[in-house]
């Protein structure tokens, strides 16, 4: 026994109260079970004009999705008209599902009419080319999802790299050695400068932090209280 789908629609409430939905179902499960399908799950779109195209309906796109998901390639509608009202719409629609390699029958007429398009040469074609289409924009969303992940691990790796500390050149060793130097207490007991005035000193000759910028006492704790060698 095969599995399938119901889509039911109506236009408007007072469709909806005149049972509407209540009528569709029950012509669509009746030739379910002549037909040999199991009804694993029901759709309705309700308030939802027959001029409408699948971006315009929640509950066919709610269906497809479920359809992408669980495998279930069989849609049931009571006739074409509760599918749309209008040709075009059918027809865009059916070409839609049928890119997908979704059936759809109706119940009114006991037909495939997924497999009546496909006889068609001009229809077949046009499911082909949106199915080209379809395949063209999931590779192109899978490029899209991978360049973005790459581009992530690569500010991730980037950020635990981070920036490479003051010292990594012969030059900045020599600024550094002479940091301690200043700050050190001589022999005599004098005391050595302050962050501050080794900061008014290194910045009055022209040294210059890593970027480029004028050196602060946080900067120069950060360099005292750094282990020799890193």
């Amino acid at each position: 026994m095969g599995k399938a789908f119901l889509y039911l629609r109506v236009s408007s409430p007072g469709q909806v109260e005149g049972y509407g939905f209540d009528r569709q179902e029950e012509a669509c499960r009746a030739y379910a079970k002549k037909a040999g399908y199991e009804i694993v799950g029901t759709f309705q779109e309700e308030g939802v004009s027959g001029a409408k195209d699948e971006t315009e309906r929640p509950a066919f796109q709610e269906m497809m999705a479920a359809i992408l998901v669980n495998g279930v390639k069989t849609v049931i509608v009571e006739g074409m008209d509760r599918l749309a009202r209008e040709l075009r719409i059918q027809e865009a629609l059916l070409v839609y599902m049928a890119a997908k390699g979704v059936d759809l029958l109706s119940a009114r007429t006991e037909e495939n009419v997924t497999q009546a398009i496909q006889a068609d040469p001009m229809k077949k074609a046009l499911v082909q080319i949106q199915g080209v289409f379809a395949e063209l924009d999931k590779n192109l969303t899978v490029k899209r999802l991978r360049k973005a992940r790459d581009a992530k691990s690569a500010e991730q790796k980037k950020r635990c790299e981070g920036r490479k500390s003051y010292g990594q050149t012969p030059e900045e060793q020599k600024v550094i050695q002479r940091i301690r130097a200043m700050r050190r207490t001589r022999k005599n007991g004098t005391p050595g400068m302050t962050m501050q005035a080794i900061c008014d000193r290194l910045n009055f000759e022209g040294i210059s932090t890593k970027l480029g910028k004028h050196w602060t006492p946080g900067q120069i704790h950060g360099i005292l209280n750094r282990r020799k060698g890193q």
